[in-house]
């Protein structure tokens, strides 16, 4: 009798273990696959079909994502006098950007188109990539883009219009950069942290633009910051820190190092390009060019050894030579050089960049010496190997080979 008892027992507690396991296994399963829908991108699908008719009246050969209108060429064409010259505002690496007529603007809008030209490196997938996220957000220092043209040959973009065009055309002009006051520069950087801080920590998914540069900082009647050109962002889940590419992209001088060497890229990523950033637009200076007494130091280096000195002030724009500034000078200065460490763990997030602009708390942190840190003769010897490097990877793409 006890014998019948304990085999069934035992089948029992079998069957209950077996159960567990499968059960067990099967969650497993079901969490990799919300994992891996979790870093699938928002993203619209491009087809060959007449969308819905336009504003304007026609249609378009593109489905097009949520809040955003699909033009048709001839649209466009008309919308911007034929792509006038006297429409033109200006043109960029991926090609020129037109103002549209008045006689085109929706509800009293102003806006822009940006036609991406034949020999453009931005390709089909970075174009719908483009899309895909600026439909998505919504964010005061943000552009934001409300329609789009993917007829034959075309790939275009129709944006809001930024009057005062974009952040490098004030910075590096000896006479226009006058008219960036201390309260304008301020004003910028704040904007563009906070535009980041948003794409970092605020959206849905974390956001990584890996392209952040004062060619991409549109500015717009009372000079407030919008961030744009999305083509090269990559997006996040926001349980993962990091991911690794082999396409290498990015603007040179902006791009941090184990991006150039590993290709790795993080959030950090553009903490680095706005470290970068922050130091051209409190001192005015191009990253290309050599800088200190012997003219041997890149930006990075001249920033560095002023700050360490003493000379901070020295290292920014005389025409903000203003008392009252110098406290904000330096740490802008300190949190520019924080950003652009070597090793990515030293670099502060958005959170806590924003948080110091804002309250100029920087602790006991003080930088350590950043990243590329060399000298002339060093440094030239180091851009042609890291650009060989850049260049060996496949279907590798920079979209601005000499820094800006």
């Amino acid at each position: 009798m006890l014998l019948p008892i304990a085999i069934f027992v035992t089948l029992f507690v079998v069957a209950i273990a077996l159960f567990r396991c499968i059960w067990s296994r099967a969650l497993r399963n079901q969490d990799r696959k919300s994992f891996s829908l979790h870093l699938k991108p928002p993203e619209f699908i491009i087809k060959r079909q007449r969308a819905k008719c336009s504003p304007f009246g026609g249609g378009g050969n593109v489905e097009s994502p949520p809040s955003l209108q699909a033009f048709t060429f001839s649209e466009i064409k008309a919308a911007t006098n034929d792509f006038s010259d006297d429409n033109l505002l200006g043109s960029g690496g991926f090609g020129p950007v037109y103002k549209v007529s008045k006689a085109f603007f929706r509800k009293g809008e102003k806006m822009a188109v940006k036609r991406l030209s034949k020999s453009s490196t931005q390709g089909l997938l970075e174009f719908t990539n483009e899309v895909s996220l600026t439909a998505r957000l919504q964010h005061v220092n943000l552009v934001r883009v409300v329609g789009f043209c993917t007829e034959s040959d075309e790939k275009m973009l129709v944006y809001e219009f930024m009057p005062n065009r974009s952040l490098d055309i004030y910075l590096f002009d000896p006479v226009k950069r006058l008219s960036l006051d201390w309260s304008t520069r301020v004003r910028i950087i704040e904007g563009v942290a906070q535009g980041l801080l948003y794409l970092q920590e605020y959206s849905n998914f974390t956001i990584i633009h890996r392209d952040i540069k004062a060619n991409n900082v549109l500015l717009d009647n009372g000079m407030n910051p919008k961030i744009s050109d999305f083509g090269m962002a990559k997006l996040f889940s926001k349980d993962l820190y990091e991911a690794h590419t082999n396409k290498i992209v990015g603007t040179y001088g902006f791009v941090p190092p184990e991006y150039v060497k590993n290709g790795i890229y993080s959030i950090k990523y553009d903490v680095y390009s706005f470290g970068v950033l922050l130091l051209q637009i409190i001192s005015s200076k191009r990253n290309q060019h050599y800088y200190g007494p012997n003219e041997d130091m890149h930006l990075l280096d001249h920033a560095y050894d002023s700050w360490r000195r003493g000379e901070g002030v020295e290292f920014c724009d005389s025409s903000l030579d203003d008392s009252s500034s110098h406290y904000k000078l330096i740490t802008c200065l300190q949190v520019a050089l924080l950003c652009v460490q070597e090793d990515p763990d030293d670099r502060p997030t958005m959170l806590e960049v924003s948080f110091i602009l804002r309250n100029g708390d920087l602790g006991k942190t003080a930088p350590k010496t950043p990243a590329f840190s060399t000298r002339r003769e060093t440094i030239c010897t180091m851009n042609s190997r890291s650009q060989q490097k850049i260049w060996s990877y496949n279907d590798a793409d920079i979209s601005q080979v000499e820094p800006r």
